[in-house]
């Protein structure tokens, strides 16, 4: 393969950091020192990085619950996200949040929400302020099958569409909406075609393809940059390794088999790029990620707990 071998460091260490950062949680989560539920992205952390590393500092990205690798492509602060995990007053939402609730706008990453498809109106709103700053920034929206199924996601869509909004909405499509296949929630498997009904150019990527979703990402994002394209959509097709909420895998659980997984695995990206490395660059790259994690850890642990008078603190605008 004929790619460049700065690009594939880059997105080998975001994807190595992402997947190392979540393992990690499955190590403490046991403990009980995490005080909130955990949406993993293990497995589908191509999709955060491949657009994330098409957009420029001061764009926009928002999330879902399942926000780790949103949040840390796009920069977030690691020990802010741990610190916030464990419930201290250190972290990025100063404790009162949580896995669902990740917010760092000092890298362009808004609040993201426990409740579905309730980002993305959000960032349209997002989306329109940029708009009229005329700086050529743009805004991401992350979110999950499932929240295609909100009426918001369809009000947003045609509000971005008939203002002609610099927004990516980015579809990650593991298929299970929790524990229902999509077979029984459609009627069609079309979400392109449903989305292109509203006049917003959409396109699926089925694999898990890194290098294909940045250079989709980057294709939207220039047009939108540019001013020449109005909002669009990528469907990227995926799989969650590990049950819906939580650290384990659920193949037990009747609605899916682990036969299912072993293709996903065959085609992880993390292990794909990692080979496309020398080893000692990779060796390198492995090194810096597991020192960078064991600090965060350490942060979030010496972290002081939030003292009663924080339900006080920004409960109203000043």
């Amino acid at each position: 393969m004929n790619v460049d071998a700065k690009l594939v460091e880059r997105l080998y260490r975001k994807l190595r950091y992402i997947r190392r950062v979540e393992e990690e949680i499955t190590r403490i989560y046991p403990s009980d020192k995490i005080k909130s539920p955990v949406h993993l992205s293990i497995g589908q952390e191509a999709i955060a990085v491949g657009v994330c590393e098409a957009l420029r500092a001061d764009d926009v990205v928002a999330g879902s619950y399942r926000g780790h690798a949103a949040y840390l492509a796009k920069g977030g602060d690691l020990p802010a996200m741990m610190a916030e995990l464990y419930g201290k007053v250190t972290g990025c939402a100063r404790g009162k949040g949580g896995s669902m609730h990740l917010v760092d706008m000092s890298h362009h990453v808004l609040g993201m929400s426990a409740v579905v498809g309730t980002t993305i109106p959000v960032a349209v709103g997002y989306a329109l302020a940029i708009k009229r700053e005329g700086t050529g920034r743009v805004v991401v929206s992350f979110f999950g099958d499932g929240a295609t199924e909100e009426g918001v996601f369809y009000e947003s869509l045609n509000f971005a569409a008939l203002h002609s909004l610099p927004i990516l909405f980015v579809c990650e499509n593991n298929r299970y909406a929790i524990h229902t296949p999509q077979t029984k929630r459609w009627a069609s498997a079309d979400l392109c075609g449903r989305v292109s009904g509203f006049g917003v150019p959409a396109r699926q990527i089925p694999d898990m393809d890194v290098f294909a979703i940045h250079s989709a990402a980057q294709a939207a994002v220039d047009g939108l940059r540019s001013g020449t394209a109005g909002p669009q959509l990528i469907e990227c097709i995926c799989y969650r390794w590990y049950e819906h909420v939580g650290v384990t895998q659920d193949y037990t659980a009747g609605y899916r088999t682990r036969e299912e997984l072993s293709p996903w695995q065959e085609g992880d990206q993390v292990a794909r790029l990692g080979a496309l490395l020398e080893a000692p660059v990779r060796t390198r790259i492995d090194g810096e990620v597991d020192r960078e994690i064991e600090a965060a850890v350490n942060f979030a642990e010496q972290s002081p707990t939030p003292t009663p008078d924080e339900l006080y603190a920004d409960v109203f605008a000043s």
